[in-house]
């Protein structure tokens, strides 16, 4: 159960808000939105931030899903990578195969060496906080300066998204 109170989508005080950011995620008001009108200045903020590391990169939709599920998995956030498995991950063309392979993903022949190289970066990132010259050595032979900006922020995000939805229990949506 959520910690803090998930506003109501009718809350009158915040209804140009609450329809920006439904319009934003496909006409639903998800809980983690709930959750952040608490602070209405967070909620909008953070929308706008999710939606620039996520669609303004030029990251391909496999690197961006595979750094955010790898974050959840290994930051223990049923919410976010169960968000990520169910709506996000086939239609990007990672398999169920690769999902159950996440946990050895940097070293798994199911993903392409740019992809092995990206969970390990991500491993490091969020399990280590240092990155070895090694990891990121591996790392640049696959990504641009930009690509590696936008990954580096892309996982610094989700391990605070993660670390939010953990704190405060988000609990997923009810179908």
């Amino acid at each position: 159960m959520a910690r803090v109170p998930l506003i109501d989508e009718t809350d009158s005080a915040r209804t140009t808000l609450i329809a920006k950011l439904k319009k934003a995620r496909g006409g639903k008001l998800i809980n983690l939105y709930r959750i952040l009108l608490n602070s209405p200045s967070i909620a909008e903020a953070w929308q706008a931030f999710n939606n620039a590391i996520r669609f303004n990169t030029a990251l391909d939709d496999q690197a961006r899903e595979l750094a955010i599920m790898r974050v959840s998995q290994l930051n223990g956030a049923d919410y976010q990578f169960q968000i990520h498995v169910t709506k996000y991950a086939a239609t990007a063309g990672i398999t169920p195969q690769q999902i159950a392979a996440l946990d050895s993903g940097k070293n798994s022949s199911l993903f392409q060496p740019a992809h092995r190289a990206l969970l390990a970066y991500t491993d490091a990132m969020t399990v280590d906080i240092e990155v070895s010259d090694a990891v990121f050595s591996k790392l640049k032979q696959h990504y641009s300066d930009a690509q590696i900006v936008e990954l580096t922020v892309l996982i610094g995000a989700y391990n605070m998204h993660t670390r939010v939805g953990r704190a405060l229990r988000i609990d997923p949506e009810s179908p």
